[in-house]
């Protein structure tokens, strides 16, 4: 590695399943420039979230750490400001660090070591989300429902196009800014760390019609599972129930339409991630930073019958992951199952010259620098659902070729993710599997203490519901990120000279002696 701190690009898509995707194998998707970032970067082939719910995935990968470690349990979480993030680790390596997008970060911090915040979050920043495991059958209104499947199809505008929009914009103005007037340090500019967090494809499944028609409805594919009762575990049971579908929920025309949709939203989103590499190349940005794309957690998309995420399923928690970083890694394809917590040392790493820092904290995630440059790395993630739809934690651990599942109340679970990708057939009662099968259980509770594990969360969620109830009342403060611009220092003003603000505005510059 070059001893030049290099820039990062962190580009993130929110509840974009890995299989979706052209790069593994999707016949039908069309993502242009994230095929060609996946031609000329590294591609992780089995990676995965630590925890598939948007707020406790998203604080595990800032975090570097199992959610249990940090109590990023669910979407009302509180992630605590002492938590180092990797944006504290690469801002204390004098990084300049700048987020455009969905954190979704819970609680009265909402900049975790981001020296800027270019837009607000899409989502609240109270507890308002809390999870009530001791009352599974009272079901909150803000939980998912399935009017984002019953009303797919097309839109003019929605809610997260407005959100998506605005965090590309912002993300490209970053990129000139930091070109026409980044501040020096000790002679030299500072590297950044820019993280644009898109929300697409997210439900719910609309997007413009220019989208939606760059796919022929008829050729959209059908899940490769089926509902079936047979299918049903007790944790998939729930969450039909969380969601509101039975059996007559849905027609086949509406699940084909929400596919379609969701089509349509991931090439908005390569569309949008398209405009950011082109600012990034315009500016000469691009070769000197290293991008990196992945997502939060997946999306069942109808497979076996459910939607979403909030389960162990491979489309729920797979999520895609590249490295582009010409100079440094040679292009390839990674097998060794990583996740998106492996991303903090990852980044650590990078600013420090391939070695690992002095970690504040015990750090869960091991760095993917191995696997960049072809020097082994781990093939394991280490798994926590805490979230709603579950009763109980709900534990996974992906090693090799095999993924077991354990929540107390339940059986378990265990799949051999090679000779069965769909994970039809659960090897927990087979015969042959029985010794595998122990081993897991064991680990199981050498690594938790399960009990109080689960008092642990039902302890947080009565405190968050009593916070949030209370804070409701009266007047209320708000803790969502207001972005502050300051127009006075913007376009033409009489506090600067014309040509002098003409001049530093203009990329690239144009030499004063130039006919």
């Amino acid at each position: 590695m070059s001893r030049k701190q290099p820039n990062i690009l962190f580009l993130m898509a929110d509840q974009m399943t890995a299989s979706a995707l052209p790069i593994y194998g999707h016949p039908l998707v069309k993502t242009p420039h994230l095929s060609r970032l996946a031609a000329e970067g590294v591609v992780f082939d089995s990676a995965y979230c630590n925890s598939p719910l948007c707020a406790p995935s998203r604080f595990t990968l800032m975090a570097g750490q199992l959610p249990s470690r940090i109590g990023g349990y669910d979407n009302a979480a509180d992630f605590s400001a002492d938590t180092p993030t990797f944006a504290h680790y690469l801002r204390d390596a004098g990084y300049y660090t700048a987020l455009s997008g969905k954190m979704h970060f819970c609680g009265p911090d909402q900049l975790h070591g981001f020296e800027e915040r270019l837009t607000t979050d899409i989502y609240p920043a109270d507890y308002g989300w809390f999870v009530d495991w001791e009352n599974f059958e009272t079901r909150p209104t803000y939980y998912h429902n399935m009017s984002s499947v019953t009303q797919a199809g097309p839109c003019v505008r929605s809610n997260q196009l407005d959100f998506d929009d605005e965090v590309a914009f912002r993300a490209k103005r970053f990129l000139y800014d930091y070109v026409r007037n980044n501040p020096a340090r000790n002679g030299e500019q500072r590297p950044f760390c820019l993280t644009v967090s898109l929300t697409h494809p997210h439900d719910p499944y609309t997007i413009p019609q220019e989208y939606w028609d760059r796919y022929d409805h008829d050729d959209i594919d059908m899940p490769r599972v089926p509902y079936s009762r047979e299918l049903m575990d007790p944790h998939s049971k729930r969450l039909r129930h969380v969601y509101q579908l039975d059996e007559d929920t849905v027609s086949d025309e509406q699940i084909r339409n929400a596919r379609h949709a969701y089509y349509g939203a991931i090439s908005y989103v390569d569309d949008q991630i398209g405009s950011v590499l082109k600012a990034l190349k315009e500016t000469g940005l691009d070769e000197d930073t290293i991008i990196v794309f992945s997502g939060d957690h997946g999306d069942m998309l109808g497979e076996r019958g459910l939607w979403y995420k909030m389960s162990w399923f491979e489309d729920s928690a797979r999520v895609p992951m590249i490295i582009r970083a010409p100079g440094h890694f040679a292009p390839g394809r990674v097998s060794e199952s990583v996740s998106t917590m492996d991303l903090l040392p990852t980044f650590a790493e990078i600013a420090h010259d391939g070695k690992a820092p002095e970690y504040a904290v015990p750090v869960d995630g091991r760095s993917l620098l191995p696997h960049l440059t072809g020097n082994g790395g781990h093939d394991e993630v280490i798994g926590e659902y805490l979230g709603e739809g579950a009763i109980a934690p709900l534990l996974m651990i992906r090693r090799g070729r095999y993924k077991f599942v354990h929540t107390a109340p339940d059986p378990d679970q265990l799949f051999d993710l090679e000779a069965d990708p769909l994970e039809l057939n659960n090897l927990a009662e087979d015969p042959a599997h029985l010794d595998l099968c122990k081993q897991f259980r064991n680990e199981v509770a050498s690594r938790w203490d399960y009990e109080r594990l689960h008092d642990e969360v039902i302890a947080s969620q009565r405190r968050r519901k009593l916070v949030s109830r209370a804070l409701m009342q009266g007047k209320v403060t708000p803790w969502d990120h207001q972005p502050a611009f300051d127009a006075s220092t913007q376009y033409m003003r009489n506090t600067i000279d014309l040509d002098d603000l003409e001049r530093r505005a203009r990329f690239p510059v144009v030499s004063s002696d130039q006919p």
